[in-house]
């Protein structure tokens, strides 16, 4: 029946657009929050990589959150306390089984006043991030780095000819570590380190340093170019260590102020820095060897420097002794005289006498001789 409400046909359509189902409320989008990142989708490759750095960095050394480091393992802690790295704290699982590395450490540790705390295994798991602390860490604080500016004024206020080390594209903490023993074994002044992407001093670094880390300052530079200008504004001769270098060891002169610039063994030095070098030199070596670890590049130039201020300090000495002691032999301080035919006699030589006389030339010294003898 036309007109009959009843029937769904017959009902008239209205004009209005219908809210889409919503029975004419409006309802807001309501979303699921904001897109997580890539490392933290399960299914995203980036989720995977940062899973295999987090195992890769739950390793011996664990950075606590406050910015110290903790070393830990036996022998790594043993190590560390032998080469006197500034521990602050000693941690010892309870119930760790007892050694003799455990009780060494923990001697060392009151022998240097060092806190040594208990903590339950969980904590210390906690705290490592893994399993693998053996029940033992040493805590040790940030290391504090020198500006470059303050070891320019530590190196005129010694009064000596300045040598530095400073390292580009140098990552391995192990380097590090050797490159500042070897600098200061050969009476360099500091090392010079980038801000980034360089190793830093850590527990690895003061344990292969030997402790010297805590003796010879480290600087930490934002730009290493315009740190090799400042020193070459100070007076310095900045000499890069690379293959095909214009000079080698055996022809430079290392006796003046000197900045010695140290690349990875793989990359070598980066561009910028090395067209900010004066002198780019080579160690001479077998031709069948490519080349050498940045550590023991290090250490050969800085031996080889050491040499020829040691013998420029030797020549310089022996100017300044007075021209009577160059010249004194024998015993009682008195040259020897040319006599006749160019025989060195005694200034007491009587020519016609036959009395006993004294030589005073080398190798004829206490020598008893008739002046006759000497016509």
């Amino acid at each position: 029946m036309a007109g009959n409400s009843q029937r769904r046909g017959a009902v008239r359509k209205s004009n209005k657009k219908d809210a889409g189902g919503s029975g004419g409320q409006k309802r807001g989008l309501r979303g699921k929050g904001p897109t997580p990142k890539a490392e933290d989708r399960v299914y995203h490759k980036a989720y995977k990589q940062a899973q295999q750095k987090r195992r890769r960095d739950q390793g011996r050394h664990e950075k606590v959150s406050d910015g110290t480091e903790l070393v830990v393992g036996r022998n790594p802690v043993v190590e560390c306390l032998h080469a006197k790295v500034p521990g602050s704290a000693l941690f010892v699982a309870l119930g760790t089984d007892n050694d003799e590395r455990l009780q060494e450490a923990v001697r060392i540790a009151n022998d240097r006043a060092i806190p040594i705390r208990e903590v339950p295994r969980h904590e210390l798991d906690r705290m490592t991030g893994n399993s693998l602390h053996q029940g033992i860490g040493l805590q040790i604080p940030p290391y504090k780095y020198m500006a470059v500016e303050d070891l320019l004024e530590k190196v005129v206020d010694s009064g000596e000819p300045g040598l530095i080390v400073c390292l580009d594209n140098i990552t391995d903490p192990r380097n590090l570590g050797a490159v500042i023993r070897s600098t200061a074994a050969f009476g360099g002044h500091g090392v010079v380190i980038p801000e980034r992407r360089s190793a830093a001093v850590t527990g690895v670094t003061w344990r292969t340093s030997a402790g010297t880390a805590a003796r010879l300052p480290v600087a930490r530079a934002t730009n290493m170019v315009r740190s090799l200008k400042q020193f070459q504004k100070a007076g310095y001769q900045v000499v890069g260590l690379d293959a095909g270098g214009e000079h080698t060891l055996d022809t430079y002169d290392g006796t003046t102020p000197t900045v010695v610039v140290v690349g990875s063994e793989g990359k070598g030095l980066s561009r910028l820095v090395r067209e900010t070098c004066d002198t780019i030199m080579s160690i001479p070596m077998a031709g069948w060897v490519e080349s050498l670890n940045a550590s023991v590049a290090a250490g050969v130039t800085l031996s080889e420097f050491a040499r020829q201020r040691r013998a420029a300090a030797s020549k310089s000495a022996a100017e300044k002794k007075p021209r009577s002691a160059r010249g004194a032999t024998g015993l009682s301080g008195e040259r020897g005289v040319r006599g006749r035919g160019g025989a060195p006699r005694n200034r007491g030589d009587h020519r016609g006498g036959h009395r006993s006389v004294h030589l005073g030339w080398p190798g004829q010294l206490g020598q008893s001789v008739q002046s006759s003898q000497l016509r």
